[in-house]
């Protein structure tokens, strides 16, 4: 990525990208584009743009693209990005016009781009590094194809990508630099979520995380308990998860220390790590379970282990981070734990096991202990914990897909094909539950510079009446209504009251349906809070 300060027509490559308003679109009565950047590619290309806007009906809608590809110009191609109804203001917003622009080059097989914007003063000038990187972030993500367990790779042809209008120098170096460090730790996080539970082991996503830590040295350690440290520390409740599987558990601990100590808050970030879910003897069946999806469960590691190879790189002063995770599979032996047990977790509270499918919070009980025991100032949990929050904040879907080609010779120069597309992307909400308001705000926070969705739910303590036992202090789950709560009602037994916490239920966003493949949710909120912690 470069920042150039150039006329866009001057500009030489494949494609030329030019990020359009609604407004923008709008032409005078001598049915020329009003907008000024728009008025002069359009005249440079023979009122080819105008044309091809109008007979595709390009409104410039948000996600709407349309391609033109010439000859005769210094650029192959040029496409109009929708923004919607007004400039780009926000980072959700420029990431989406970098991921209408990665589908465009990689639909063109195109090495190289120039992205501008129609309305550059639409813009606020404090904004636009933040929009160059925004758009950068979104190119990089777009690109990004996981080709691990294909027999063929598809190739990446795009190399450049040039920044027009919106910065150049060291200050932009340094966002892009930021772009490339986090979309590491995000594709990083995908790629975990993906890959499938016969590869990705306890053992293994132990090993992937230690290289973190053996990769960058100077700031990380990493811990790994086997089965019997974890039975010295009494992690009852999790051992208990872990017992069935022919595959060993391994609690995960990296270490995040910043270069010359100085250290002004500890945080701690809890993910929870079933590499593979069946349910357990409470097996998931039936239309709907997903438990070909299972490896997904693994999701909160993911986002806890990509913001970790983040920060490794960022390097955040004055902040000491732990990162944990209890990973083991929930499967079924004649050694697994049966609906009835009582587990006992390393804080001494008991719990009786109403349903063995509810065993991603008895993992995270011993972890949460554990991250208290650090010393800690604040903690964040993610899990794909609930069905029931998915079922509360549901899905949000962009839009449909639609792609019309057509050719239409010219005498001074060809466009041999031009193409409208409505891309959709599956993001939902995440339910954030937590007792602390300026926790909910710092994340809040996070969450407008990472266009990660975010939903604070109540955490009703009436509802603790479900989860109590007549055998134990408490069952693993209580009734059908409010299970989401009741489930951070019940991590909230296992966290210091004196520590600020917050349990991220991400059973939604982890994965997207359309895509069939991890979203890397979480990753960016969780840099930008450690960022927000390291800075205050």
């Amino acid at each position: 990525f470069t920042g150039k300060d150039i006329e866009f027509s001057d500009w030489k490559g494949d494609i030329l990208a030019v990020a359009v308003t609604e407004k923008d679109l709008s032409k005078g009565s001598d049915s020329k584009f009003e907008n000024a950047v728009l008025k002069k590619l359009d005249a440079q290309l023979s009122g080819l743009l105008s044309e091809a806007s109008a007979e595709e009906d390009f409104t410039g809608k948000a996600g709407q693209s349309v391609v033109l590809r010439l000859s005769g110009q210094g650029f192959k191609r040029v496409a109009l990005v929708g923004l919607g109804q007004s400039a780009p203001s926000t980072a959700a917003a420029c990431r989406g016009i970098g991921e209408s622009v990665a589908s465009v080059a990689k639909s063109a097989q195109a090495s190289s781009v120039a992205v501008v914007l129609a309305s550059p003063t639409g813009v606020q000038e404090g904004f636009k590094l933040n929009a160059a990187a925004a758009i950068a972030s979104g190119t990089v993500l777009g690109l990004h194809e996981d080709s691990r367990f294909k027999a063929e790779s598809k190739k990446v042809h795009l190399k450049q990508v040039d920044l027009i209008g919106l910065g150049s120098g060291s200050e932009l170096d340094q966002k892009l630099k930021y772009v490339n460090d986090l979309s590491s730790g995000v594709i990083f996080g995908k790629e975990l979520v993906n890959a499938p539970a016969n590869v990705l082991t306890p053992a293994v996503l132990a090993e992937e995380a230690s290289k973190i830590a053996s990769e960058h040295s100077d700031v990380f350690t990493a811990t790994i308990l086997d089965v019997e440290k974890c039975q010295e520390l009494k992690m009852g409740s999790y051992l208990g998860v872990a017992a069935a599987s022919a595959n060993p558990p391994h609690f995960i601990h990296l270490c995040y220390k910043p270069v010359g100590g100085n250290v002004k808050r500890k945080l701690a970030i809890v993910g929870k790590g079933l590499t593979f879910d069946s349910g357990g003897y409470n097996i998931k069946t039936g239309p709907g379970c997903s438990i070909e999806l299972m490896k997904f469960d693994m999701g909160g590691s993911a986002a806890v282990f990509g913001a970790a190879k983040a920060l490794a790189q960022i390097k955040p002063p004055g902040v000491e981070v732990h990162f944990i995770v209890a990973a083991c599979e929930n499967m079924i032996s004649g050694t697994g734990m049966r609906p009835g047990d009582i587990l006992t977790a390393s804080n001494g509270k008991t719990i009786e096991v109403n349903n063995t499918d509810a065993e991603g919070r008895l993992t995270l009980a011993d972890a949460l202990v554990y991250a208290c025991n650090q010393g800690v100032d604040k903690i964040i949990d993610l899990a794909t914990l609930t069905g029931a929050c998915v079922v509360a904040l549901g899905p949000s879907i962009a839009g449909k897909l639609k792609q019309i080609f057509s050719s239409q010779p010219t005498s001074k120069m060809e466009i041999v094909e031009y193409s409208v597309v409505l891309h959709t992307n599956g993001h939902v909400s995440s339910g954030i539950f937590t007792p602390s308001d300026e926790l909910a705000q710092e994340v809040a926070a996070a969450s407008e510079l990472s266009g990660e969705k975010f939903w604070r739910l109540p955490m009703e303590e009436s509802y603790w009446e479900q989860m109590k036992s007549g055998v134990a202090d408490m069952v693993n789950t209580g009734g059908r209504q409010g299970g989401s709560i009741t489930a951070a009602l019940f991590l909230k037994q296992f966290v210091d009251e004196k520590v600020q916490w917050m349990h991220i239920d991400m059973a939604g966003p982890v994965w997207n349906d359309k895509k069939r493949a991890a979203t890397g949710f979480g990753v960016s909120t969780l840099v930008e809070w450690v960022l927000k912690n390291s800075s205050s």
